[in-house]
């Protein structure tokens, strides 16, 4: 048996850390997959495996079993806002978010991602993926005002920190997410929020997880930080060649 990479996706529990660990789990024969949730109740929902460990990414201690002994690192943890109650869609207007205490941008999304970031450095992890979005280079995009949270800013804070790290990077960024089928549409890379002014600017969710896959395969990847999107589904030829898409992307931030 060829030495398996193993690897350990953090915020498995959520929509898109679900799939990424599924994933790896179907390629038994590449990668030993890890996850990392937040609650007993997450490590239930995903299946409850052995190789599930509940742990607190604001609390970097937490964070040290899970990494031991791992390859790499991909990160889909972040915030969530939560709905206001009391919002009536019949009366017009936007419901109003807020931010659990604790569970804000700040502490999920920079320090959380931080602690992620030093804590697999210190277990000598050879490369981290990590998953953010697209918009960051614009202040006033409306995702920063969502519960006065800056979610953004805080995301691209912990980009940075990963680019400075010395450590091998894939940064993610992607578009709006769909929960589609993946392996469908054609991916498109691009930098610096250009994605955001055309018709393409979402993706399917299967297909940011797949990316984070693929990323642990190929040089070419390593060093980059992209945003991801796709054209709609029957434009263009479905994206099968990663090590070409990521040949495309000349970005290090």
């Amino acid at each position: 048996m060829a030495d398996l990479s193993t690897v350990l996706v953090t915020g498995a529990g959520g929509r898109t850390g679900q799939i990424v660990y599924k994933k790896l789990k179907e390629r038994s024969d590449q990668f030993v997959a890890r996850g990392l949730v937040r609650t007993p109740e997450s490590k239930e929902k995903i299946g409850g495996a052995d190789d599930v460990f509940v742990g607190d990414i604001r609390d970097s201690s937490t964070l040290v079993p899970a990494l031991q002994g791992v390859d790499y690192l991909i990160i889909l943890t972040s915030a969530v806002p939560r709905m206001k109650p009391g919002f009536d869609p019949t009366k017009g207007g936007r419901p109003e978010f807020y931010f659990e205490e604790g569970a804000y941008p700040e502490q999920v999304d920079w320090i959380g991602q931080k602690n992620q970031i030093d804590a697999a450095k210190e277990a000598g992890v050879k490369q981290i993926v990590l998953v953010g979005s697209m918009g960051g280079t614009n202040l006033n995009h409306p995702l920063n005002s969502l519960g006065n949270g800056n979610i953004l800013v805080w995301k691209r804070k912990a980009e940075q920190y990963l680019a400075d790290s010395g450590v091998p990077y894939t940064i993610i960024r992607a578009g709006g997410l769909q929960d589609r089928d993946g392996g469908i549409r054609e991916l498109l890379v691009g930098k610096d929020d250009e994605l955001l002014q055309t018709e393409t600017r979402t993706i399917a969710r299967p297909d940011v997880a797949e990316v984070c896959i693929q990323a642990l395969k190929y040089e070419e990847s390593k060093f980059k930080a992209f945003d991801l999107a796709s054209k709609p589904e029957g434009v263009g030829t479905p994206t099968k060649d990663f090590k070409a898409l990521f040949s495309q992307i000349t970005t290090r931030f």
